[in-house]
């Protein structure tokens, strides 16, 4: 099995291409957002720290994240932005890579890693075989932004440009994903590098590798018993 990295920038299309690989494609996808959001809940270490951190003012009475409130703080203080990504990035690659273990199990042929500041954090960029960059013009992102979330321009602006430019990510990629156009567009992209990862042989190698270093283990104890 290997791994690949699916990124973008905020509101590109990010979602909507692993929606693509998960349901109508049947891949393994783990998502870093949802587990974001998990590591995060009332009673989990990493929520009695940031409100340690920020304040308990910084969580409803029932101790869920504001996160509306969050956010104002942390995409115009790349200091308090820093403060929470050490606390949550930790904990999101700990229960990451026990799903990637358990989809290892499984058999499956590689496993898409849903991880929107792939490039900034750089943590898991040594474990993956390839990197997919889905993109679309900055106006779309603030205009997607805008809509989804029912923000101002300017805190639209604020989030987009809290992450690495796009035109950075695509040059980083191995591909990219156009969701500039229509969903048929998008999905003709991704059907497109979803058969290129499946004719790869890389899982191979690393079985082999696997294998090889078990029958290894194995070999010696066999031998060393028999003295």
């Amino acid at each position: 099995m290997f791994l690949v990295g699916l990124t973008g920038g905020i509101a590109s299309g990010k979602s909507t291409v692993t929606k693509i690989f998960r349901e109508e494609l049947g891949c393994a996808c783990i998502d870093a957002d949802a587990i974001a959001r998990q590591v995060v809940e009332p009673g989990t270490s990493a929520n009695k720290m940031i409100r340690v951190a920020f304040g308990e003012d910084i969580c409803f009475p029932d101790g869920t994240l504001n996160r509306e409130k969050l956010g104002d703080i942390i995409f115009h203080d790349e200091s308090k932005r820093y403060k929470l990504n050490s606390i949550v990035h930790p904990a999101v690659k700990k229960q990451m890579l026990w799903e990637i273990f358990l989809y290892f199990l499984k058999g499956y042929h590689f496993v898409i890693l849903d991880i929107p500041l792939l490039f900034e954090t750089r943590q898991l960029l040594p474990f993956l075989t390839f990197s997919i960059v889905v993109f679309c013009t900055e106006n779309q992102q603030v205009k997607r932004l805008m809509e989804r979330n029912q923000l101002s321009e300017a805190d639209a602006m604020a989030r987009i440009k809290s992450q690495l430019p796009l035109d950075e990510k695509c040059q980083m990629g191995s591909f990219t994903i156009d969701n500039t156009g229509t969903i048929e567009e998008t999905r003709s992209y991704t059907l497109n590098i979803y058969k290129t990862l499946c004719s790869s042989k890389r899982h191979l190698s690393l079985r082999f590798g696997i294998v090889a270093v078990v029958s290894l283990l194995l070999g010696t104890f066999f031998l060393l018993s028999q003295n």
